[in-house]
């Protein structure tokens, strides 16, 4: 059972910054990508960034030049560097990784249990 543990959010004021962790129990090199996804109260699940095997990223227009995925195959830790934040940004963040079976090609998630990032002032 692979699991996910996420760390590093908080409270923090408009325009300051914060780095989620996400670190798991096998290696990140068996996954097919991982990435970020953050759901506000009252909306739906979103997909903020993230970045496959080989290192390519994406992000959501909301985040793009704000927010940072990055990678550390040694510690099979998955990081969000997150700048010039926004109460927008308010929501809880959880760490997703997924992989495809060798054979049936199903497509295997798991989830972090979340971590709560909330700015205000």
């Amino acid at each position: 059972q692979v699991q996910l543990v996420e760390s590093g959010g908080g409270l923090v004021q408009p325009g300051g910054s914060l780095k989620l962790s996400c670190t798991a129990s096998r290696s990140i090199d068996s996954f097919n990508a991982m990435g970020w996804y953050r759901q506000a109260p009252g909306k739906q699940r979103e997909l903020v960034a993230s970045i496959v095997s080989a290192g390519t990223t994406n992000y959501a227009d909301s985040v793009n030049g704000r927010f940072t995925i990055s990678r550390d195959n040694a510690k099979n830790t998955v990081y969000l560097q997150m700048l010039s934040l926004k109460p927008e940004d308010t929501a809880v963040y959880n760490c997703n990784a997924f992989a495809y079976a060798t054979v049936s090609g199903k497509r295997f998630d798991y989830w972090g249990q979340g971590t709560q990032v909330t700015v205000s002032s």
